[in-house]
């Protein structure tokens, strides 16, 4: 069911059960959230098909477009990947094991890891960043471009205390 006929259907049970109640809040969440998962079930089955998950194409591709040379340590990945670094360290290993990341000591910090795209990481990201971008733009054609900034600047409004 498409998501405006689902939360139109929330909305007028709401109203049926507790007319007294203003659902506007929930059916925004839900939007959001149906959305979300909209989203993250296309972007597991584009990443599926080139052996990935979209956690690991993000560590890829975060390493890609921000680590110096040197790479980045785990925690200034975490950081810029606005995950913890338990997971950062799991993604990590999974892509070192595949041979597409390498984990190098640090020169100025002998407790601190680094980690750097290898040559086949690289490739793999510069490979794939295009046809991930093609599938995005599928999934968000509906909206101009227009639309989109707007609805970046708006879900970047919302910060929850």
């Amino acid at each position: 069911m498409p998501t405006t006929e689902f939360l139109a259907r929330i909305e007028g049970n709401w109203n049926a059960a507790r007319p007294d109640l203003n659902p506007e809040p929930m059916l925004t969440v839900i939007a959001v959230q149906r959305t979300s998962g909209l989203l993250q079930a296309e972007l597991e089955t584009f990443f599926a098909q080139h052996d990935l998950t979209p956690s690991a194409f993000d560590v890829l591709a975060t390493l890609r477009r921000s680590a110096p040379p040197q790479g980045l340590t785990l925690g200034e990945l975490a950081a810029l990947m606005a995950i913890t670094p338990p997971a950062v360290t799991k993604r990590v290993d999974a892509l070192t094991g595949r041979g597409l990341i390498e984990r190098l000591p640090d020169r100025q910090d002998r407790r601190a890891i680094r980690a750097r795209l290898t040559a086949a990481g690289f490739e793999a990201v510069d490979s794939l960043v295009t046809a991930h971008l093609a599938n995005e733009e599928r999934l968000l054609s509906d909206l101009s471009s227009d639309e989109r900034r707007m609805l970046r600047t708006l879900l970047g409004r919302i910060q929850p205390t």
